[in-house]
């Protein structure tokens, strides 16, 4: 189990990514998080540690 945060502007774990992609047969968080980065509102550099 990984909680690990991937997105730390919505606060998904790398296992929320790995349970939504086997219930699913596809990630629905990854393409949230692209959607949301093409509107602008993704806010990484602030909420990340690492910046990015």
């Amino acid at each position: 189990m990984s909680q690990e945060l991937i997105c730390y502007c919505f606060n998904y774990t790398a296992d929320d990514i790995k349970k939504d992609f086997n219930d699913k047969g596809q990630s629905t968080i990854m393409a949230r998080l692209i959607d949301e980065k093409k509107a602008g509102k993704c806010r990484c550099e602030s909420t990340n540690p690492k910046g990015r």
